[in-house]
């Protein structure tokens, strides 16, 4: 048995979007746009509640565009904390990203230290899930797909 050496087949050179000899350069094709169904998408991420009440998140915050010193509003409703921006508002972002929630606040939430809450900035607001409404809006979710099944 010989050994014989093949040599490697090497496609041909391009050069940017167009092939050597080629007439036309190359054109993307053409892309549809999505709906979004209910307008754009919140944002969504995790914190946890530090001892002096501070909630800290280099993503969700700052998408609403607040900087420390922006006034803020804020309430519960339902077990929700609201976060909205006003200028006529007592509570401060207290540095970018940061929001400090006030003690009754707390308190009513039973938000305590190192309490993981879910945060939900939608086009004008933060909403702070703690727990507590976690867990009812799941058990309704579940209840309400599985039929009352245990998850």
């Amino acid at each position: 048995m010989t050994d014989r050496v093949v040599s490697p087949v090497v496609p041909p050179t391009v050069h940017g979007s167009r092939q050597a000899g080629a007439a036309n350069p190359r054109r993307a094709l053409p892309v549809a746009q999505l709906a979004s169904p209910g307008g754009p998408s919140p944002i969504c991420g995790m914190a946890a509640i530090d001892c002096n009440g501070r909630l800290s998140d280099a993503t969700v915050i700052p998408s609403l565009g607040w900087v420390a010193g922006t006034r803020l509003d804020i309430r519960v409703s339902g077990g929700l904390v609201l976060l909205t921006a006003d200028p006529q508002a007592v509570f401060r972002v207290t540095r970018p990203g940061q929001v400090r929630l006030p003690a009754t606040v707390r308190h009513w939430c039973g938000l305590v230290p190192g309490t993981r809450v879910l945060l939900v900035a939608d086009a004008e607001r933060l909403v702070v899930h703690p727990p507590a409404a976690l867990h009812a809006m799941i058990t309704a979710f579940h209840t309400a797909v599985l039929g009352g099944e245990a998850a």
